[in-house]
């Protein structure tokens, strides 16, 4: 149970989301929720954004986590609603503006670099500045598998998810005299409405549950994650791909 403890959840946008499903496990579980949202980006996106802000009634704010500020005003935020933030969910990712290597520009690569790991890098940082210790602190950022198989067509995505998968063990080692864990979640493929029916028919062709993930198989590890079950792991990187099979 994670009554009386506060969950900041980034990216909790769309229902149809891993954030929105993250965020009511968490609340499932007695949590109090701070929720962050961006709508512009999914705006811009072909899947579009909802038209209603999710969990009406919880603390949330709109921050572009783009911005250099954008973290530490998120948490600051967080703090000023709710007191201290025992749990922090770094779901929050930019996707599209990319391609593969020759149509790459340093503009493309900075923009997710600020976006899916700066971003996540300073708001760990302004979560365990806040954090009294007394209480075990989590943190679980997200990656895409980017070290399992290729993602041609998504160069700057990769390269700053892998980022954070890679800067992991040195960040839980720190965090650690806190007592505060930190783990990344690969979630794997999640039908979240982005997919086209060609994209769907392959994943499921590789999956031996004939399924793409659903938002809510990241959630159950995510919410054990950030439980008292789970306070002897930390520097980790788990892959919940339900077995899928990247190659034919």
């Amino acid at each position: 149970m994670l009554r009386g403890r506060v969950a900041l959840v980034t990216g909790v946008s769309r229902r149809a989301g891993i954030g929105y499903a993250v965020a009511q496990r968490l609340a499932g579980l007695g949590a109090e929720l701070f929720v962050h949202h961006y709508t512009p980006h999914d705006s811009e996106q072909p899947w579009g954004a909802d038209a209603v802000l999710p969990f009406t009634g919880a603390a949330n704010a709109s921050v572009d986590l783009a911005d250099p500020d954008g973290p530490q005003r998120l948490m600051d935020a967080a703090v000023a609603a709710l007191g201290q933030v025992d749990i922090l969910v770094c779901n929050h990712a930019l996707s599209g503006s990319d391609g593969p290597l020759g149509t790459l520009d340093a503009a493309m690569l900075d923009k997710h670099w600020a976006v899916n790991t700066r971003s996540s890098i300073l708001l760990t940082q302004a979560f365990a500045a806040q954090h009294d210790g007394r209480t075990g602190g989590r943190v679980v950022f997200m990656t895409s598998g980017q070290d399992l198989g290729p993602m041609r067509g998504e160069v700057a995505y990769a390269a700053a998810k892998g980022a954070l998968a890679s800067i992991t063990r040195t960040l839980a080692d720190h965090l650690a005299d806190q007592s505060i864990t930190l783990n990344a979640v690969n979630p794997g493929p999640v039908d979240t409405g982005y997919a086209t029916p060609e994209v769907i028919e392959a994943v499921n062709r590789r999956s031996p549950r004939g399924r793409w993930g659903t938002p809510d198989d990241a959630a159950r590890l995510i919410a054990w994650l950030v439980g008292d079950d789970a306070e002897w792991i930390t520097g980790q990187v788990i892959n919940s791909e339900g077995g899928i099979r990247r190659f034919d």
